[in-house]
């Protein structure tokens, strides 16, 4: 699968929200401020996965529809994948 630049500044997002934990917990930031932050880097992550997982999907069920395959396995690994992530 090819990653367009939208991904990847996604990515580099949550690259700088991570950075900003580790400045919040250099500067002693209060915990609650510091959760609050990890759990919107999770919440983040978790986006990014569901947009991974279910753009990868389209894709391979597209291609096996055209070649006239079975996309049960495939829909099967996606599903795995996306509860793999939890």
């Amino acid at each position: 699968m090819e990653y367009d630049d939208k991904m990847k500044n996604r990515m580099k997002r949550i690259e700088g929200q991570v950075r900003g934990v580790i400045n919040m917990m250099e500067e002693n930031k209060d915990c609650r401020d510091l959760v609050g932050q990890m759990s919107a880097v999770r919440n983040a992550l978790d986006k990014a996965i569901g947009v991974i997982v279910s753009e990868n999907l389209e894709h391979c069920v597209r291609e096996q529809i055209e070649n006239g395959e079975n996309t049960d396995e495939t829909i099967r690994e996606a599903v795995e994948l996306l509860v793999k992530s939890r």
